[in-house]
């Protein structure tokens, strides 16, 4: 899991950090963890005071560092905090939703052509196609899309495969603009899927698993953004390609909460569910999900300490993570802990 996804569950760099001091007990008082940290005191303070306002950790008396809470049940809080911080948020992306579907019917029920309003109608999936390559080849900074089924039928017609439109990413990535996804996650079923997406994903896509991905939309540049047509293999479907500052404003919202609310697709490992990960690592994640320090895992596991660090550091690497908390966090949020 990535800084960015820790922010959305309220933590920046310096609390996680501090944090995984905490869980080591690398520091027996203030001034010594901020020395090993090389964060300003009064830094640290606010990190330990966001750890404890987070529920991470509980508050001590006098002039002691806070007692770190176990991983597991400290990012559930973290978790329920956010959900519910999302569910308020459900009733603007439903509104946001069917502020799009009615505009999208009004135009779809006239003739194919340049309304009013800086909204563009562009009809068959050739026309399609074309105008999404050229838009992004316009992009200078960022391209954000969502990602859903049905996608196109196979070469001959027939129905026996689906594939999904063929955009450029890795052109875009080359140039050095940022690209975030929201798949779908029945689109992931598609032959050959997780492992061409992994694959970008190395090359630094951002990309993030949803169900019920509501809408197909490519934005660039918050500028512009094409809505494609729910069935881009019709050839008389249409798509719209917006550049109203108004609706606009209103779309890219959209992205960004079905972004915040998918699950992180990392790199080597990110796409694995529960049952891809081995039964001893299974064991060793919730071993450190409940706060066991290196010792006390080795014991467990009845290895030396320097075999379960070793298995340590392989699991998170397994599940793309950096730290212990992301290992922790991620697999919580992948429900791959109980």
């Amino acid at each position: 899991m990535s800084e960015g996804e820790l922010h959305t569950l309220g933590l920046g760099e310096a609390e996680e950090r501090t944090y995984e001091a905490l869980v080591k007990e690398r520091a027996t008082g203030a001034e010594e963890l901020a020395r090993l940290l090389g964060l300003p005191r009064d830094r640290l303070d606010l990190a330990l005071g966001h750890l404890v306002e987070h529920g991470l950790a509980l508050p001590a008396d006098g002039d002691a560092l806070p007692h770190p809470a176990a991983p597991a049940a400290a990012i559930r809080t973290l978790i329920h905090r956010r959900q519910a911080e999302l569910h308020l948020r459900s009733a603007e992306l439903e509104r946001l939703r069917m502020t799009a579907d009615q505009l999208a019917g009004r135009l779809m029920s006239g003739s194919p052509g340049t309304p009013e309003c800086g909204i563009e109608v562009v009809t068959g999936p050739r026309a399609i196609g074309e105008r999404a390559e050229y838009l992004l080849a316009t992009a200078e900074r960022e391209v954000a899309i969502l990602d859903r089924p049905p996608y196109v039928k196979g070469p001959h017609g027939d129905g026996s495969s689906h594939t999904p439109p063929p955009l450029d990413i890795e052109a875009l990535l080359d140039r050095g603009v940022e690209v975030r996804t929201v798949l779908d996650r029945d689109g992931l079923s598609c032959p050959g899927r997780i492992s061409s997406v992994t694959g970008l994903v190395e090359q630094g896509l951002r990309a993030r698993v949803a169900t019920a991905v509501p809408t197909n939309l490519i934005a660039v540049d918050r500028r512009i953004t094409l809505l494609p047509p729910a069935d881009a293999g019709d050839p008389r479907a249409s798509a719209l390609v917006i550049g109203d500052t108004l609706l606009r404003n209103a779309l890219m919202p959209l992205f960004e909460t079905v972004w915040e609310r998918a699950t992180p697709l990392g790199g080597s490992g990110g796409a694995c569910d529960d049952t891809a990960l081995p039964r001893a690592q299974k064991e060793l994640l919730g071993l450190l999900a409940a706060g066991l320090k290196d010792e006390a895992i080795a014991r467990r596991l009845g290895v030396h300490v320097h075999t379960a660090r070793r298995r340590i550091s392989r699991l998170l690497e397994t599940l793309g993570a950096e730290t212990r908390f992301q290992a922790g966090a991620q697999a919580t949020l992948r429900g791959w802990l109980d």
